[in-house]
């Protein structure tokens, strides 16, 4: 397991939305309301870009067909078709002046 730095403190800010690379999955880390969130950055219903989904009350919404993910646990929490998996989150951790992730490899 390795940290790795993803963004420095100093230029997060609310609205804040870049999506990131690890091995193969895609990551996005945001800033809603002075929290932080690491996500999956695709929708898991048909794999939409999050990075342009709405976001309200700790939610977020994909703009293609209006699945809405929890933004802290990603519980799916409407389905507009077929039901699909939880949205994977990933737990943010601090290392001086970079927030990142711990990532095992493999």
């Amino acid at each position: 397991m390795r940290f790795i730095a993803l963004e420095k403190l100093i230029n997060l800010h609310d609205g804040y939305r870049r999506e990131f690379r690890i091995d193969y999955h895609r990551l996005l880390l945001l800033q809603v309301n002075g929290e932080r969130y690491l996500i999956a950055a695709t929708c898991p219903h048909q794999e939409h870009p999050l990075s342009e989904g709405w976001i309200d009350k700790g939610c977020i919404e994909c703009s293609l067909h209006g699945y809405r993910f929890d933004l802290k646990s990603g519980q799916l929490l409407h389905a507009t078709e077929e039901e699909c998996g939880a949205l994977k989150t990933w737990q943010l951790e601090y290392e001086g002046s970079d927030v990142g992730v711990v990532w095992e490899d493999g």
